[in-house]
């Protein structure tokens, strides 16, 4: 399966105090960069989160986020008042503030600072981690879904140029000899008009050096061969971006001796035609994982 590089994921889980949200952003890379925007309270995660991911992907920047809402909605943990303690420093601030010659009115924020005033509802950190572990894994998954997906789609586009750079050659090899034999009448009808004397031998020789000099036959046989090993790498699936572009320079290399070698226009013009969709190919294969 041909896997892209580029991908987002996103997963909502509930739990006994709000829910937890992950998110998960994938680009294309040279390697596997994973990174992760988390709560303090979940830092601990990091090391397993990084295992999963590793052992999922093969390459690309993931942007991993953790988001944890309460039930009231916001982001902060619920705070709760204690009634009791806070009735008696009333009580006990009021009854000093009688014996004062001038009493002044009570601060609440100096008495929310109070120790022990404030309390956060009690959560199973341990159930917690292991619920954004669960959760986690499930986004990934759902990562690697939309990468394959996205993979199938590059597939079938790159195919599709495979397929017409194969007719281009194939048209190729079929012109050649025409090619040639309508250079050796080019050759002939000028010495003629040159009005010089035609010696068989020479010409021969002339028209050897011609045909090695327009001899493509190689580099169309290269490129049918790196034709055939892109769609086998292809057909094979996994982490191969690396490998596609390796042959994508190989099929510009070729593309490029067939244009220096050119004798006509048709030829020259099938080069061109063969650079333009490998160039295609090759931006479609940056992002393959």
């Amino acid at each position: 399966m041909i896997r892209s590089m580029t991908s987002f994921a996103r997963q909502a889980t509930q739990h006994d105090g709000g829910s937890l949200v992950w998110e998960i952003r994938s680009v294309n890379h040279r390697y596997l960069e994973p990174s992760f925007k988390l709560p303090e309270s979940m830092r601990r995660l990091e090391n397993d989160l990084r295992e999963k991911i590793r052992k999922t992907l093969s390459r690309g920047k993931v942007e991993c986020s953790l988001r944890m809402q309460s039930q009231s909605g916001d982001n902060s943990s619920q705070l709760t008042v204690n009634a009791e303690l806070l009735t008696q420093l009333i009580v006990t601030a009021e009854s000093i503030q009688k014996q004062l010659n001038e009493p002044s009115a009570l601060n609440p924020l100096q008495l929310l600072q109070w120790p022990g005033m404030m309390s956060e509802p009690e959560i199973d950190s341990d159930l917690l981690c292991e619920q954004a572990l669960a959760a986690f894994q499930v986004t990934l998954e759902q990562l690697l879904e939309s990468r394959e997906r996205e993979g199938a789609a590059l597939k079938q586009s790159i195919e599709q140029r495979l397929d017409t750079i194969g007719d281009i050659t194939a048209a190729v090899k079929q012109q050649l000899p025409d090619i040639l034999q309508a250079q050796r009448q080019k050759l002939q009808q000028r010495l003629q008009e040159l009005k010089a004397e035609l010696n068989e031998d020479r010409l021969e020789q002339e028209m050897v050096i011609l045909a090695q000099k327009a001899d493509v036959d190689e580099e169309l046989d290269r490129l049918d061969a790196h034709l055939a090993e892109v769609r086998r790498v292809l057909n094979k699936g996994g982490a191969c971006g690396r490998r596609l572009d390796f042959l994508m320079q190989e099929l510009n290399r070729e593309a490029n001796t067939l244009s220096s070698k050119s004798i006509v226009t048709d030829t020259t013009q099938a080069a061109v035609e063969l650079k333009v969709l490998i160039e295609q190919m090759r931006e479609q294969i940056q992002n393959i994982e």
